[in-house]
């Protein structure tokens, strides 16, 4: 993980009191101004670190995400090799006491009737979807609407 390089807040309260002291008195005290002054200065640069801190952070953990998105992409390329093979496997077992043309013309029709299963299944499901409103919340808006209406025409208001 990224190391911030800039100060933390151990760092601020250790700062030596390098500011001119002189009209603070005998005792070697900052005035109050020089306080608010090294208190704004202090406060911009722990912001200023924290923020560098957070965006190396970020930086890291979007690389991280950009390699393993990359990988399971990896994995279903690698995935369809197999169930290509799976596919030559149930061919050539059925091959084995059917004609071979017949084999892949069973598993080619299974798997067009899994594919028109699922293509259906899709369909109801983006169905639902539409209308992409929300169609529940403005029904009980409309509802509170009229049943406000109602009350003020019941108390004479309207």
């Amino acid at each position: 993980m990224a190391e911030s390089t800039g100060a933390t807040a151990a760092d601020f309260s250790t700062t030596s009191t390098s500011t001119s002291t002189s009209t603070a008195g005998s005792r070697g005290e900052p005035t109050t101004s020089e306080l608010v002054t090294r208190l704004t200065q202090q406060s911009t640069e722990l912001i200023r670190s924290e923020l560098r801190l957070a965006q190396a952070e970020m930086t890291e953990k979007a690389k991280h995400a950009g390699v393993g998105a990359g990988l399971f992409g990896g994995a279903g390329v690698v995935a369809l090799y197999g169930v290509g093979a799976l596919v030559a496997t149930i061919i050539l077992a059925l091959a084995t006491f059917l004609a071979p043309w017949l084999a892949a013309l069973i598993v080619t029709v299974v798997l067009f009737a899994i594919a028109g299963v699922v293509a259906l299944m899709g369909k109801k499901q983006v169905s639902q979807a539409t209308p992409a409103a929300p169609q529940k919340t403005i029904d009980n808006v409309k509802r509170d609407v009229d049943t406000i209406k109602e009350g003020a025409h019941h108390d004479g208001t309207a």
